[in-house]
C-alpha cells in the first residue's frame, strides 16, 4: 500500500534539518541567538535580588528537603519541584479523571486537572505583578489539588470516617500523596496550607496562590455552572456585577487588578473591601445555586457510600492493593487485614483513583448496581 503525501511529509521530519554540522528544526534561514553562556542556576539566583520585591521567597536559603540533594546545577530548587510535579506526579495526570463540580463532565467543563491549571495561571500573573517568586508560584499551585480523591470534595467526608487525624485534600497531597517527590518546605506549605479553612502559608507565594485558588473556581464553577442550564448570569447578584461584571474575563482581570493594588497600597496580599466581599457574595451564590443544589446533594449521597466500600473492600483484602514504587520499611511488612494500617492503605488506594475507575472497581469487585452511582451532568436531574 503507497503510503500517503501526509505520511511522507511527517516521515522526512524525523532527522530535521542538517547544515554546515548543525541539526535545525525547520529549514530556512536559522535563528540567531547570542549568548556567551547558558544562564546557570547560581547567576539566575543572583538576579533574584534584583527582580524580586522584598516578600518575596529567595532561591538562596531555601530549599529545605526532607531528604537533602545536592542542588541542580541549572535549575532553582523551586524550578525543580514545579518540573517534578509535571514531570514526575501520577497523581497530577490522574486529575484529569477527578471531578472538579461536574461528575462526568461534558468536553467543556473544568475537571480537577483544568482547574489546577487555571489556579496557576491565575497566581502567575498577580505573582509577576507583585515581583514575587514566580516558580514557586507555581509549584504550589500545580500541585495545591494533588491529595483530591475522586468525585471532588464528596470524598473527603467519605475518607475521613477511616482515618483518626480525618481526611483533608490539602494536607493528605502535601503529607502522602506529593511525599515521594521530595519537595521544597516552603512549596510543601503551600499545598498545605491553600486552604482558607488552613492556617496561613508561610510565605507570600502561598498566600497568592490561596488567592488563586479561591478567584479561579468561584468564575469558572459558575461558567460551568451556566453552561449546564443550571444559572444564568441575570441571576449574579448586584453586588457582584456592579463591581466584577458577569463575564468570566472582566471578573478575572478585576479580581486580579484588586487583589494587585491592594497588596501594592497595603503591604499585605489583600484585597479590597468591595472586591473581596463581591469574591464573596459570588462563592456565597455558587455554593447555594451550584454546590447545594438538589441534584448536587445526591451525588454526595451516591458517592459516598461507593467510596466507603472500595476501602472497606481493599482494607479487608490489604494483598490486593498495588505495591508502592518506592519501598520503605513500612512496606516491608505485611499488613494485617482490617488493622488500621490496611485503612491507611486502602484510602491512599481509593483517593488516587479517577472517577470512572472509583465506578469500575465498584461495579466489577462489589457488584455495584447503576442505579446507585452517581450520574453525569448530562443524566443528573438539574
Amino acid at each position: 500500500m503507497e503510503t500517503n503525501s501526509r505520511d511522507q511529509i511527517w516521515a522526512s521530519t524525523m532527522a530535521g534539518r542538517v547544515h554546515d554540522g548543525y541539526v535545525f528544526a525547520k529549514d530556512g534561514d536559522p535563528l540567531k541567538v547570542s549568548l556567551r553562556t547558558p544562564a546557570s542556576r547560581a547567576e539566575r539566583e543572583e538576579l533574584e535580588f534584583e527582580r524580586l520585591s522584598a516578600g518575596a521567597t529567595f532561591a538562596i536559603g531555601s530549599g529545605r528537603r526532607r531528604v537533602e540533594e545536592e542542588p541542580d546545577p541549572v535549575r532553582t530548587c523551586f524550578e525543580r519541584d514545579r518540573d517534578r510535579i509535571l514531570h514526575r506526579s501520577t497523581a497530577f495526570r490522574r486529575l484529569a479523571g477527578k471531578t472538579q463540580v461536574f461528575v462526568f463532565p461534558d468536553d467543556h467543563m473544568r475537571t480537577r486537572l483544568t482547574h489546577a491549571l487555571e489556579v496557576t495561571q491565575v497566581a502567575r500573573a498577580i505573582a509577576e505583578q507583585l515581583r514575587l517568586n514566580v516558580a514557586l508560584t507555581e509549584a504550589i499551585a500545580l500541585g495545591h489539588d494533588c491529595g483530591h480523591g475522586p468525585f471532588g470534595h464528596a470524598s473527603e467526608d467519605a475518607f475521613s470516617e477511616f482515618l483518626e487525624e480525618g481526611f483533608d485534600h490539602a494536607v493528605w497531597g502535601e503529607s502522602v500523596v506529593l511525599a515521594p517527590l521530595n519537595l521544597c518546605q516552603e512549596t510543601r506549605d503551600g499545598i498545605r496550607n491553600h486552604s482558607w479553612s488552613r492556617p496561613s502559608p508561610s510565605t507570600a507565594e502561598g498566600l497568592v496562590v490561596s488567592w488563586a485558588d479561591r478567584i479561579a473556581y468561584v468564575c469558572h464553577d459558575f461558567e460551568d455552572a451556566r453552561s449546564a442550564g443550571i444559572v444564568e448570569y441575570q441571576m449574579l447578584p448586584e453586588e457582584v456585577v456592579d463591581v466584577v461584571g458577569m463575564r468570566r474575563s472582566t471578573q478575572l482581570d478585576r479580581f486580579i487588578t484588586d487583589l494587585v493594588n491592594t497588596t501594592v497600597s497595603s503591604g499585605h496580599i489583600a484585597m479590597s473591601k468591595d472586591c473581596g466581599e463581591a469574591l464573596s457574595r459570588f462563592r456565597d451564590f455558587n455554593y447555594r445555586y451550584i454546590y447545594a443544589r438538589p441534584a448536587s446533594k445526591d451525588q454526595v449521597t451516591a458517592v459516598r457510600p461507593l467510596l466507603g466500600a472500595l476501602v472497606e473492600f481493599y482494607a479487608d483484602r490489604p494483598n490486593a492493593l498495588p505495591t508502592r514504587t518506592s519501598i520503605d520499611t513500612e512496606e516491608l511488612e505485611p499488613i494485617v487485614a482490617g488493622s488500621p494500617a490496611s485503612y491507611r492503605r486502602s484510602v491512599e488506594f481509593v483517593a488516587g483513583m479517577t472517577d470512572r475507575f472509583a465506578i469500575r472497581m465498584a461495579t466489577s469487585h462489589l457488584g455495584w448496581h447503576s442505579d446507585r452511582l452517581p450520574l453525569g451532568i448530562d443524566t443528573a436531574a438539574r
